[in-house]
């Protein structure tokens, strides 16, 4: 018997309740947890979800100092904290992107060119290196063509035409040098600047206090935030979406935000596929470092994870059945329905904080 259930016959609960732990039970269950995951408690995962288990994450090797690939980070970083890539010349990529700020902004939506405000929360650029596609909507497949979105838009750079960011960039002082430093010759290219950028943000992540606990460091976790991690893994049903070392399962769903035909109103994966099963939804984001990147959600209308906790306890925004307008408008329905993998999950309020503890950690 795996000593997870073990411990559940012996404390007299389900495998999948909340142990209501006294302070040497507490200890039980850290034992479990700080040994290997094949003998932890079975995840709450529904039929057809592709589990992946909780680990340490493998980040991207820093590459050798002085070596080609060390020359082509700086020279993205470079880029990345440089106004030069905009129009206006005010606007660089770490103003909706501040190291500061959790790879974000802090603001529910970024503020671009001539002050205008984005429709969509300036997502954090943690686990960039495991990401499947780009943008709340998931429209680029990579870091190089993510590139191309904020410098032609015009409420982000502003750029009309794309050729005036490499000819900006080779009459200003070093550019050409370091380009030919990491491609061996001073040619500027779009791609060579995607490159740069994206070897760059490949880097941004670094281990978390899962990461070290996942690892061996088995006091990297208060006893809250163990508690936290069984609830993630289990009763609060968080694995459904975000699982693995990346903490993301690299689908849409649809959490119930759409805001359809109000403000804030924003169709999602739709508007890009033009699916109706895509209506409303949006990209898993990655939940590394997730207490340094509020506020959240696609619209950034969530400041808090303590409010985040609360939207999933609810089982996502469920919206009231209106039979008559769903009778004449099809697309309503879509838009305003909710994953079958959100639950209403009555976590009580010590579960919940306990919940929020953990991802502090994560």
């Amino acid at each position: 018997m795996p000593v997870w259930a073990a411990v559940a016959v012996v404390l007299g609960v389900g495998v999948y309740d909340r142990l209501e732990l006294t302070p040497s039970e507490t200890d039980r269950l850290r034992q479990i947890y700080s040994g290997p995951s094949s003998d932890w408690p079975a995840p709450w995962v529904d039929s057809g979800v592709a589990y992946v288990e909780l680990a340490p994450a493998p980040l991207p090797a820093l590459p050798e100092e002085g070596s080609r690939e060390a020359l082509q980070v700086a020279l993205g970083e470079r880029l990345f904290n440089d106004p030069v890539l905009s129009e206006s010349g005010h606007i660089a990529c770490q103003s909706c992107h501040n190291r500061r700020e959790g790879w974000g902004d802090g603001l529910p939506r970024p503020f671009g060119h001539a002050r205008t405000e984005g429709r969509r929360n300036a997502p954090a650029l943690f686990a960039a290196w495991a990401r499947p596609a780009f943008f709340w909507d998931g429209r680029a497949d990579s870091l190089e063509d993510q590139m191309m979105g904020p410098l032609s838009d015009p409420a982000e750079m502003a750029n009309h035409d794309l050729s005036s960011v490499t000819h900006r960039l080779k009459w200003l002082g070093g550019y050409p040098e370091d380009f030919a430093a990491v491609y061996g010759d001073q040619e500027i290219t779009l791609d060579r600047v995607a490159g740069a950028l994206a070897a760059f943000q490949t880097h941004l992540d670094a281990p978390t206090r899962l990461d070290r606990f996942l690892s061996g460091e088995t006091a990297m976790l208060s006893d809250e935030q163990i508690e936290g991690l069984h609830l993630f893994r289990t009763k609060a049903r968080c694995v459904n979406c975000h699982m693995g070392p990346a903490l993301m399962d690299g689908e849409f769903h649809k959490i119930g935000l759409t805001y359809y035909e109000r403000s804030y109103h924003d169709m999602g994966r739709y508007e890009i596929t033009g699916e109706a099963a895509d209506a409303g939804a949006f990209l898993t984001p990655s939940l590394r470092h997730v207490s340094r990147s509020g506020p959240y959600m696609h619209n950034g209308l969530f400041p808090t994870l303590r409010g985040l906790v609360n939207l999933y306890n609810a089982g996502g925004a469920r919206q009231p059945e209106q039979p008559e307008r769903a009778a004449r408008d099809p697309m309503f329905l879509l838009a305003t329905e909710v994953d079958p993998l959100l639950k209403p999950l009555d976590l009580t309020t010590d579960e919940r904080a306990a919940l929020v503890a953990f991802l502090e950690a994560i």
